[in-house]
């Protein structure tokens, strides 16, 4: 299996998801500036994943210090984990790994058997049980999903919550594989994703790479297609889900969920629990970061617009909960509207 996202000779090694469908490329992140670079530029990118590479990139600071004492550890760990936070908004699962590493590192303050090596040994093999467990979430979110998948579906995604979003086979595309792995024969849609193609881009790559029946549309066919291709149900990830079940995707999500609900099918949530921010009550309370205006005017290198164009460039888009079928999660299927496992 393609392995995104790896710990190497203290680096961390990744897809630069950049370079995709054209070029797989591995790149070897040493410090934390990289990194940083690395998810805003969206080198890296998939909610689970970017969790998985700010704690792998806390412990790389953690290793990389010149710390003697606990005292000058956490000083360079604050320094790295002020730069982690800054780098995307939307994403909980970010806050999410760097609130579990600092607790891992308030956990050590009263070690008797402290020393800097040793402090750096247990900082990494916790970001590492976030890479493991990661990778376990996967394989339960497929599971959990498969049985919503019957022979003959026609299957609508959106964006990429594949391989290349998580550390391991995915969420929403999980299902699909695992679904595939059970012998049941389906279609799948893949949106394109604009402005940065996320689903032709890297979806399509993957689905193409796993032998899944899979056609690429326009964004804008979306509603075309569910009325005259016969879609069945639609299954996207998140980014991040609010207590009420509100739940923040990429831009264009909010509006396949209102199509779904028009032409009567299902709208399925895929996404690891570390995804639902239990701190925030409904999707009005989710940062929604607006991306560069460049990435409108310009298609890769190509003007596609007048450089003096007004431009509004949200990431994503919050669905409310009663448009969501239900959330599949590594514990199980969850129907929002009423809260309870199905």
């Amino acid at each position: 299996m393609i392995e995104p996202i790896r710990w190497k000779n203290n680096k961390i090694v990744f897809i630069d998801q950049t370079k995709l469908p054209a070029r797989l490329r591995y790149a070897a992140c040493g410090d934390i500036d990289m990194l940083c670079e690395a998810i805003k530029k969206l080198r890296i990118r998939g909610a689970p994943l970017i969790g998985v590479a700010v704690g792998l990139g806390y412990a790389l600071s953690a290793v990389n210090s010149k710390a003697k004492t606990y005292k000058g550890l956490k000083k360079d760990l604050e320094a790295a984990s002020k730069k982690l936070r800054a780098t995307r908004p939307t994403a909980v699962n970010l806050f999410w790994a760097l609130d579990r590493m600092e607790k891992t590192l308030a956990h050590l303050s009263g070690d008797p058997y402290g020393s800097p090596d040793r402090w750096k040994r247990l900082i990494l093999k916790e970001a590492l049980n976030i890479l493991k467990e990661d990778k376990d979430m996967c394989r339960a979110i497929g599971k959990n999903g498969a049985g919503l998948i019957k022979n003959k579906d026609v299957i609508l995604t959106h964006c990429n919550a594949g391989i290349l979003a998580t550390a391991g086979h995915g969420t929403a595309l999980s299902i699909i594989y695992e679904a595939k792995k059970q012998g049941k024969r389906f279609k799948v849609y893949a949106g394109e994703t604009r402005p940065l193609m996320q689903g032709s881009r890297l979806t399509m790559w993957e689905l193409i790479k796993n032998h899944i029946d899979a056609t690429l549309i326009c964004d804008n066919m979306a509603a075309s297609v569910i009325k005259n291709k016969g879609v069945t149900k639609i299954i996207v990830g998140a980014d991040r889900i609010a207590r009420n079940g509100d739940a923040a995707n990429k831009i264009g999500t909010y509006g396949l969920a209102v199509l779904a609900k028009h032409h009567g099918i299902h709208f399925y949530i895929a996404a690891p629990s570390s995804t639902i921010d239990r701190n925030i009550k409904s999707g009005k309370d989710i940062p929604i970061e607006e991306r560069n205006r460049i990435e409108l005017i310009y298609a890769g290198s190509k003007q596609t617009a007048p450089l003096s164009s007004k431009v509004y460039n949200p990431a994503f888009d919050v669905t409310p909960r009663s448009l969501i079928s239900a959330i599949i999660t590594e514990k199980g299927v969850y129907e929002v509207k009423r809260f309870r496992r199905i």
